[in-house]
């Protein structure tokens, strides 16, 4: 039977966030920046050539999926980089050695990314209102999709933290996994326009639904169906926490 040490808890979830505040420009400015940058390119490039998408204009269109790619990306680097430094750097068993039990470590690490990821779209959300008008069509949406996609690649940085013996690998998952899937989700088009098979592919990608759901916030118009979305992203969600508390509950890598 568990007991729940709610102080060291509360700790390590603010060593996690202020771990990312103390670098900010670094970890929250640098990609809105990045965002906006995206946003331009994409408007200027396509401008002249597709005014709409799905009866949307163009950088509404591609304005929400940006946020959310912001945070998907955020969310895995804040807990993958922390768990891996702290590793590396030989530390980690100051945290493992605090009264915490497997649940807490798990959850103190994918709260900490899910706030960095949401400090990242609130940034990100900042600079694009500038240049594109945005309102928000479904609130309920919005919290849904933010979290569900935070606590996502939260926990999908936690696994690769602890399974990573060094940085290269790290960046493997990023370079070869996390990035494709992010620019093959649905952020800088729509996916009824693609081919039958390609549309199918993009069913298995819970990128997709994340921004495509997270798109429907703001716009009232998704690629999919939502009820389908909701529920793989839940099932997702719930078997990539339970890997990371069976990681730290088993020591996979961090226990010698």
């Amino acid at each position: 039977m568990y007991s729940y040490n709610y102080l060291c808890f509360y700790t390590l979830v603010k060593k996690e966030v202020r771990r990312f505040l103390k670098v900010g420009i670094q970890t929250v400015i640098g990609p809105a920046i990045s965002s906006l940058l995206f946003l331009a390119v994409f408007s200027l490039a396509l401008g002249r050539s597709v005014d709409t998408i799905n009866g949307i204009d163009l950088p509404s269109f591609i304005a929400p999926g940006l946020i959310m790619m912001t945070m998907l990306q955020n969310s895995f680097a804040n807990s993958a980089s922390s768990i891996g430094q702290s590793k590396f750097q030989g530390n980690i068993i100051d945290v493992l050695m605090a009264p915490l039990n497997n649940v807490e470590l798990a959850l103190g690490y994918i709260i900490g990314s899910v706030c960095r990821g949401i400090v990242c779209g609130f940034a990100t959300s900042l600079g694009v209102i500038i240049f594109v008008p945005l309102e928000i069509y479904s609130i309920s949406s919005l919290i849904f999709y933010t979290l569900t996609g935070c606590i996502m690649m939260g926990s999908l940085g936690t696994i690769v933290g602890i399974w990573a013996d060094k940085w290269d690998q790290q960046q493997g998952i990023t370079n070869f996994i996390v990035l494709p899937l992010t620019f093959l989700s649905g952020t800088f088009y729509s996916i009824s326009r693609l081919p039958d098979f390609w549309q199918n592919v993009s069913s298995l990608n819970p990128f997709f639904y994340n921004i495509d759901g997270f798109r429907y916030a703001f716009t009232g118009v998704s690629d999919s169906s939502l009820l389908q979305g909701m529920i793989f992203l839940i099932i997702i969600n719930m078997i990539l926490v339970l890997f990371c508390y069976l990681m730290f509950r088993k020591g996979y890598k961090i226990k010698f």
